[in-house]
């Protein structure tokens, strides 16, 4: 019997994770890269000067992606801009149609806007394009893509083939909610699921960290806020998700779990409600999620399977209150889940909640985009 995609992905993510975390130890000794590879594919990351576009650069070292050649490619106000990468210089260039000329694969961090231009042309002139924006994920003929959940959506999509492609990065709160939610999924259906997100600055890119940083400062000092990123004090506060609300009185980012959520598992039945909170923490999400089951479903083996789960690790220890946080799976790859008991309201141990942390910055969108490329390859 065939091994199903996704348990063959848990022992290859736990394998990379391990030596992932092997080679951020040891990189610092070595000053020969074995990622320069002339069989390897060309690669082009756009937007790279943003938050992103930099976590990209440290995903693919620390992950020791293979790469022939890599494009630095922002707007044309960072053009001619120095980046250095893997003990390299290299010049930032203007985004331009011919930039993706001998682009195998393109790590596309630079808003909606640019990836609705960019992107298809990059497609066309034969680059796989995996986009970190919004701005195709409900496209269906793109698949959406958590490679511990659904790499089977882009099994068609082949490296070499001449042929250009889009694979687009869920958001990040879906990312970091099915990566706990999915193993469940997958022994007792989810039929409904109720999210509530606290999320970070890192969310709203670096400009919204940084904003976060100096209003903390001004509180503390008594001074005049600067609110350029969010119509509210961010600092010591917290509020809605600042996305556009919608006439069905959700905000976009909440209807991305949905709808992303129904997509991803291939289940336009299942009942999925969210509501979206930014929080003053500068990295990494925290989401808890309520789930009711098909089937009934005790604590123990839902945390035996999340143990098992490829991506994902427990902090769950009642005795001493320790659980997982943002500051916890900061700067990590894996998804950290706690809290995991049995949901009192629902009969007959239908119904679980579980609390979830991960890294928006990286699993969240990086990582998750430098996993995609690794299928490719």
């Amino acid at each position: 019997m065939a091994i199903p995609h996704y348990q063959l992905l848990t022992h290859i993510t736990k394998f990379q994770t391990n030596l992932s975390t092997s080679s951020r130890r040891t990189k610092s000794n070595f000053t020969v890269r074995m990622s320069l590879k002339e069989d390897a594919p060309s690669l082009a990351i756009v937007g790279v000067t943003g938050a992103v576009g930099q976590e990209f650069l440290q995903v693919l070292s620390d992950r020791d992606f293979p790469y022939k050649s890599i494009k630095m490619l922002a707007s044309k106000k960072s053009a001619g801009k120095k980046q250095v990468f893997e003990d390299k210089e290299y010049v930032i260039e203007e985004l331009k149609d011919e930039s993706f000329d001998g682009v195998d694969i393109a790590l596309f961090s630079a808003g909606g806007s640019i990836s609705k231009k960019f992107g298809p042309i990059a497609v066309n002139r034969g680059s796989i394009v995996i986009d970190n924006s919004s701005a195709f994920r409900m496209d269906d003929n793109v698949p959406l893509v958590i490679p511990e959940v659904n790499p089977d959506a882009m099994s068609h999509i082949k490296l070499y083939s001449g042929k250009g492609a889009l694979i687009a990065n869920p958001n990040c709160s879906t990312i970091i909610c099915l990566m706990a939610a999915t193993p469940i999924h997958r022994h007792s259906k989810v039929i409904r699921m109720v999210v509530s997100t606290y999320q970070a600055a890192s969310g709203a890119g670096a400009a919204a960290m940084e904003e976060l940083k100096l209003q903390t400062h001004e509180v503390l000092e008594g001074k005049p806020l600067t609110c350029n990123i969010f119509k509210e004090q961010y600092a010591f506060n917290l509020f809605s998700h600042n996305a556009p609300i919608l006439p069905n009185g959700y905000n976009e980012e909440e209807m991305k779990l949905v709808k992303e959520t129904r997509k991803i598992w291939n289940d336009h039945n299942v009942k999925v409600t969210a509501t979206c909170i930014r929080v003053p923490v500068m990295r990494a999400h925290a989401e808890s999620v309520n789930l009711q089951l098909e089937k009934p479903l005790d604590e123990d083996t839902a945390r035996e399977i999340l143990g098992k789960a490829a991506g994902v690790f427990i902090i769950d220890d009642r005795v001493s209150n320790n659980f997982p946080t943002p500051l916890k799976v900061s700067n990590k790859d894996d998804v950290a889940v706690g809290r995991i008991r049995q949901d009192l309201s629902q009969d007959g141990k239908h119904g679980l909640d579980i609390f979830v942390c991960g890294d928006q910055i990286r699993k969240g969108a990086a990582l998750n985009a430098i996993q995609i490329a690794e299928l490719l390859l």
